[in-house]
This record gives structure tokens, C-alpha cells and sequence, in this order.
């Protein structure tokens, strides 16, 4: 499983390397707006949702979240360090 800080460092390297077809390409491509919105919509699905999922549906929804808000940290180029001083 990917910690947190190893999803980062290859999202980072995709979003530097802009491999044609990548995921997180087309996200940043998309800008901020399009991110937070993707954001927002995934954070609601996951609350509303997570009562009658399984623990697997839930996971992977958080799991989606997750990559979303790393790609908007990349878009914002904030590092984890800048999110950590905020926890």
C-alpha cells in the first residue's frame, strides 16, 4: 500500500514528466476549479454513502479523495510540509 508521502512524490513526478494519457495530467489540465469541484463532490459521496457501503466502497472513495487533494495541492504547489503546519 502507498503511504501518503510515496503517492505524492509520484504524482509529482508524472505531473512533471506530463506522460501523455496520465491521469493526473489531464487533472492539472483542468485547473483548480475542476479539482476543488471534483473534491467537494467525492468528500460528499463519501460522507453520505459511507453508512451503507462496505468498508472496501469506502476506502476506495477515500482513496479517491486523497489523490484529489494531493493534485491540488501539485496544481497550488504546496508541499505536504505547508499542509502539515496546518493540522
Amino acid at each position: 500500500m502507498k503511504t501518503f508521502d510515496a503517492l505524492f512524490e509520484e504524482l509529482s513526478a508524472k505531473a512533471v514528466a506530463r506522460p501523455e494519457g496520465s491521469r493526473t495530467v489531464q487533472e492539472l489540465d483542468a485547473g483548480v476549479h475542476a479539482i476543488g469541484k471534483k473534491i467537494v463532490e467525492e468528500a460528499a459521496e463519501v460522507w453520505m454513502a459511507a453508512e451503507y457501503q462496505s468498508d472496501a466502497e469506502t476506502a476506495e472513495e477515500i482513496s479517491q479523495l486523497l489523490y484529489h487533494l494531493q493534485v491540488l495541492m501539485l496544481a497550488k504547489g504546496l508541499t505536504l510540509e505547508d499542509v502539515e503546519r496546518h493540522l
